[in-house]
């Protein structure tokens, strides 16, 4: 079973960056589709940003190309979302999460990811 970690999270200022990390056990991440999400209070659970098993194709959600970005090293099975230029509405719980699936085309669609952690908290103050 595959299990993420996310690690990271904190309070900062607005326009501070912030690198948040997720660790995967249970299976290689190089077999593995990742994806971060997040969720800011009253909202719904949103795409933040994604990177395919195979290619390696990056993923973003429009609002957060150019100030977000994910990465992988495989070697550590680890993830990382990169955060520059934080704003106060990017205020939310994070997730990590993976697609094992192997599926041809990466998919962001939330029931596309079968193993979620626990979140990490990111507060920017304005």
């Amino acid at each position: 079973q595959v299990q993420v970690v996310e690690s990271g999270g904190g309070l900062v200022q607005a326009g501070d960056s912030l690198r948040l990390s997720c660790e995967v056990s249970g299976r290689s991440l190089s077999d593995l589709s990742m994806g971060w999400f997040r969720r800011a209070t009253g909202r719904e659970r949103e795409f933040v940003a994604g990177i395919h098993w195979s290619a390696d194709k990056t993923y973003y959600a429009d609002s957060l190309k150019g100030r977000f970005t994910i990465s992988r090293d495989n070697a550590k099975n680890t993830v990382y979302l990169q955060m520059n230029n934080l704003k106060p509405d990017d205020t939310a719980v994070y997730y990590c999460a993976a697609d094992w699936s192997r599926r041809l085309f990466m998919s962001i669609r939330i029931d596309a990811f079968a193993s979620w952690g626990q979140g990490t908290q990111v507060t920017v103050s304005s």
